[in-house]
């Protein structure tokens, strides 16, 4: 496989702690440390960070109604800090140990296998884990956008820390981690299906577990910070340059490639959603402009290292399009409450993009030709079904024990107090 498209490759050797990492063949040693990618890698480091903290926390929150702003941030915020140390604990070791095709193993926990030494292809096996971590960091913190506005916060964190070690861990030991996808050669270059697709569908498990709203659709008010939303989409697109860029391991022309094809995608899913939502409404809207951005981004993730720029301009189109009537299936047409959208936009467009990969990574599109259909359809299958039954097992046990959902007058009076004790806005 090419290291254009696969994290197995892309690391190359095995880590002088002999923790064989993805495609580990041979011992590395700390001469091999490119400093050029090195820098790359700690900076696509912050960037992905920064689409988590404040980026994603602020698009969500100004999308919910004022009295639940801070119970948003305050989610996004606390997962940022329990996935890091969940990630250090056993994640890492489960997603990136010496896999036996479904998981990588507790050799590593607590990173006990990691000296300064360490050395991951031709960057620090350090900075590798770091990159990685805010990886696991953004994933789980998606899903907070499904169920906002009625959820209790103490059984999103504990589900938070199960979800990352028996869904996204394993998952990404598969297809990152020298698993039995990663041997088949599935291609997902930067998580349509480790990220998106995973998070995506557990969102909807967990709002059919959750339920609905009060009020539901006809009593919710709008987005009530449209500006804030643009805000926090623009960190995101800022981001996802690391996000994409940072997934070549290295900085080259794949990296190159990568960042312009995620671009290029963003641009034309903002476009298509704009001209479709004038076409059907007279008017096109802010919101609307950047869930086409965010649609476009999730869409190419997969594939920017496989793309050329035609062909990341026509999945940008592809992912806009889609993902935009699937906003309008699933919340208008069948009213399923997926607060904010995670599913149609993260799920369909991740997913989307993986079976696209193959037909448009045609070299005749300026790509690498790179990408079999079979493949990427058993990939997408296993990983949707993975998701989804321990995803129920998961919240079935919480639901059983602690509870999902906040009591009635709690949503009613909104969760910032609710729950936190706080109001965003004092009058």
């Amino acid at each position: 496989m090419s290291h254009l498209y696969s994290r197995a490759a892309a690391i190359g050797g095995a880590v002088t702690t002999g923790l064989a990492l993805p495609g580990a063949a041979l011992a590395q040693d700390a001469a091999t440390v490119n400093s050029g990618d090195t820098a790359w890698i700690l900076t696509a480091t912050a960037l992905v960070l920064f689409m988590s903290l404040p980026g994603l926390a602020l698009f969500y929150g100004g999308l919910v109604r004022a009295k639940n702003f801070l119970s948003v941030l305050m989610k996004v915020y606390a997962i940022a800090a329990l996935a890091s140390i969940v990630w250090v604990i056993a994640g890492y070791s489960i997603a990136f140990g010496d896999s036996t095709g479904l998981w990588g193993g507790l050799d590593n926990l607590f990173l006990k296998n990691l000296t300064r030494g360490s050395v991951s292809g031709s960057i620090p096996e350090v900075v590798f884990l770091a990159f990685q971590m805010t990886f696991a960091i953004i994933t789980p913190a998606l899903i907070v956008g499904a169920f906002v506005e009625r959820v209790k916060f103490l059984p999103v964190m504990i589900f938070t820390a199960a979800w990352l070690l028996v869904v996204y861990a394993p998952v990404t030991n598969w297809i990152w981690g020298g698993g039995w996808l990663a041997e088949r050669g599935l291609i997902d270059f930067a998580g349509g299906l480790v990220v998106h697709a995973t998070a995506g569908i557990s969102a909807l498990v967990y709002v059919f577990m959750l339920g609905k709203r009060k009020g539901f659709p006809h009593e919710i008010s709008p987005p009530h910070r449209p500006g804030m939303v643009m805000i926090g989409a623009s960190m995101l697109w800022v981001g996802w340059f690391g996000f994409n860029g940072g997934s070549q391991l290295a900085a080259d022309s794949g990296a190159g490639y990568a960042l312009l094809s995620t671009h290029l995608a963003a641009s034309m899913g903002t476009l298509s959603w704009i001209v479709l939502e004038a076409i059907k409404n007279k008017k096109a809207t802010l919101v609307g402009a950047v869930t086409g951005t965010i649609a476009g981004l999730a869409t190419v993730t997969p594939a920017a290292g496989v793309l050329g720029p035609a062909g990341a301009m026509l999945i940008g189109l592809l992912g806009g399009v889609v993902c935009y009537y699937a906003v309008s299936l699933v919340r208008v047409k069948l009213k399923v409450d997926d607060s904010l959208d995670v599913f149609a936009v993260h799920g369909v467009g991740g997913i989307l993009g993986i079976l696209a990969l193959p037909f448009l990574s045609a070299k005749a599109l300026g790509g690498t030709g790179d990408g079999d259909f079979i493949v990427q359809l058993t990939g997408t299958v296993a990983v949707i079904a993975w998701s989804a039954i321990a995803s129920v097992i998961i919240l079935g046990i919480l639901k059983a024990t602690l509870g999902l959902r906040v009591d009635n007058q709690t949503e009613v009076e909104g969760l910032d107090y609710g729950l936190h004790g706080e109001n965003a806005y004092n009058d």
